[in-house]
């Protein structure tokens, strides 16, 4: 799957391909700033939170620091038969953002189809799971105190400028949840400047941070925040143990009242068996079957009630798993397993390919092997591999992915 802004954030930071995350702090300019506007502008993110429901913690604003209680921004919409929902009141939000504020909107891709195509092609990219989350900053406005996340987090500048100081890491890789706590910020300091519109910053987990205009004046900042929220051994080891359930050893319970000799027997035989259980599970095959057993995001399906799509796309959160046989194919994705004759494969690698498809004209393509490509999509839509093309998700993808292009489907 290709993006505009995959290639942007790997010549911005000059990667080639997603080893980066985490490894070091990283900082650079897009080559085209003009594709910031395409993705999020402050009135689009305004206009986003006006017509929804939300509320804290997805929805958050601080002033002088400080988080504000809800009722400073938020009203109570009762409907016509009582029903009583929170909404932003747009006028009091109109104040505070003309008086100096931080409005927060955390995992905009589940509202925003081009966010949500965004963080989906980060996700091929890197295979991991991305989630982005909004900062509108307005006037003089103070950030965040210090503080580091438990993920990489990749920021682009969208609109005006912010000023920013990373520092190094105090604990090596530091969890959320962990075995010690990490309070004392690093005295290092990695870079500090100004981010502006086209700017690109990687800042790996555990790096402390803090992004302010209390330097700034008048002027706005809006960026974006998408967090890769890696697999650790941790991940890992949890996920082994939840299979041991499926062994009748591990779920017998611990001897606490037998003799010495009984209770070293149940120990040395749970030990033994606890390798081979790593031995059979091992890292290599965590991390594929966590990629294919993701189960489909929220998607629209009709399920031809109101005719026949006309276009499909794959919104698998990961590029699906092919493994070609002597006379089938098999499809790996979304928790499924779907088996066709080896002939479609050429088709079903354009259908998921993370591009829209126009299923006629992939049936004219395909016609050499008599291939009929809505009969094709049929079972990858019932299945949530693919979904129906809507308007809302087609305008998530113009103008930022390439025509005619079709990759990253193994």
């Amino acid at each position: 799957m290709e993006h505009y802004l995959v290639q942007s954030i790997e010549k911005a930071l000059g990667w080639m391909g997603s080893n980066g995350l985490g490894a070091s702090f990283a900082r650079g300019s897009m080559p085209d700033p003009d594709l910031c506007p395409r993705l999020l502008t402050p009135h689009a993110l305004l206009d986003v939170i006006m017509r929804r429901s939300i509320a804290p913690p997805q929805f958050r604003c601080f002033q002088d620091g400080i988080e504000m209680h809800p009722d400073g921004y938020l009203t109570q919409v009762t409907t016509r038969r009582g029903q009583t929902l929170p909404a932003a009141n747009m006028d009091r939000l109109g104040r505070l953002l003309e008086s100096g504020c931080t409005v927060v909107l955390d995992a905009l891709d589940s509202f925003d189809s081009t966010m949500e195509i965004a963080c989906r092609a980060l996700q091929w990219w890197s295979r991991e799971v991305v989630q982005v989350n909004t900062y509108l900053t307005t006037k003089d406005a103070p950030g965040f105190s210090l503080h580091w996340d438990d993920h990489d987090v990749v920021i682009v500048q969208l609109a005006g400028e912010k000023s920013w100081e990373v520092r190094g890491r105090s604990r090596p890789v530091p969890m959320y949840r962990d075995a010690e706590h990490n309070q004392e910020p690093c005295e290092e300091v990695v870079w500090s400047g100004t981010m502006r519109a086209g700017d690109v910053m990687h800042i790996p987990r555990g790096f402390w941070h803090r992004a302010s205009r209390a330097d700034r004046g008048d002027g706005h900042s809006l960026h974006a925040t998408f967090g890769f929220v890696k697999r650790t051994g941790v991940d890992w080891l949890t996920w082994v143990a939840d299979h041991s359930r499926e062994r009748e050893l591990f779920r017998h319970d611990l001897d606490r009242f037998g003799d010495g000799a009984e209770k070293v027997e149940q120990e040395d035989t749970l030990v033994t068996n606890v390798s081979q259980l790593l031995t059979d599970y091992p890292v290599q095959e965590f991390l594929v079957r966590r990629e294919a057993e993701r189960p489909p995001p929220r998607h629209v399906a009709t399920r031809g009630v109101f005719g026949e799509p006309s276009a499909v796309v794959c919104v698998a959160d990961f590029p699906p798993r092919m493994e070609r046989n002597e006379s089938t194919v098999d499809v790996y994705a979304a928790g499924k397993k779907i088996t066709f004759s080896a002939r479609a494969e050429p088709a079903l690698r354009v259908l998921l390919s993370g591009h829209p498809v126009n299923l006629a004209t992939l049936t004219d393509v395909a016609n050499v092997t008599n291939v009929d490509a809505v009969a094709l999509a049929e079972p990858l839509l019932e299945e949530g591999l693919c979904a129906e093309m809507t308007e809302a998700l087609s305008s998530g993808y113009t103008g930022l992915i390439p025509t005619g292009t079709y990759s990253n489907t193994r």
